[in-house]
């Protein structure tokens, strides 16, 4: 069992699979997380009901408001593959105001101790829902929901925490 990453972690090392316009690439976890201020929610699954009707909207909702704070990067994960991320993105009109991040795997989210078994809802390995402040590679805030609960990794919830 790993051990679930905490305040003061280093982020793990990783990649993620993005879209670029040239079809599927890679972006690795110090590309995205060294010298910057990022703030990386997670959610169980593309296209499920609380992440869209919810999740990915209040970042996307509150985009410009969490950047005037400071963060660099606002970036969403989930353990789908990465054309399944883009396509949640062109239907949810994320443009540049999210970076949408496929963890196909779970690696990234295994490494992070967010693991989540959905196989008893047919989806087998995904993430916990929760959002993580990133300075410069350290964890300076990590908010991970309780079971079917939507509270504080709401974008308006990490937006008072900035």
């Amino acid at each position: 069992m790993t051990m679930t990453i905490k305040v003061g972690d280093r982020m793990p090392e990783g990649s993620f699979g993005i879209m670029t316009k040239d079809g599927p690439g890679s972006l690795s976890a110090a590309d995205l997380f060294n010298g910057k201020t990022v703030v990386l929610f997670a959610v169980p699954g593309a296209f499920t009901p609380t992440c869209s009707m919810n999740h990915l909207p209040g970042y996307l909702k509150h985009a410009a408001e969490i950047r005037a704070k400071g963060v660099d990067t606002i970036a969403c994960m989930a353990v789908n593959d990465s054309f399944v991320m883009d396509a949640w993105g062109r239907d949810k009109q994320v443009g540049d105001r999210v970076l949408m991040l496929a963890d196909g795997n779970a690696a990234y989210t295994r490494a992070l101790g967010l693991e989540l078994d959905a196989s008893g809802f047919g989806m087998g390995q995904r993430s916990q829902r929760f959002a993580i402040v990133v300075k410069n590679g350290v964890v300076a805030q990590l908010h991970v929901e309780a079971p079917r609960e939507f509270k504080v990794s709401a974008a308006e919830n990490i937006l008072k925490n900035l």
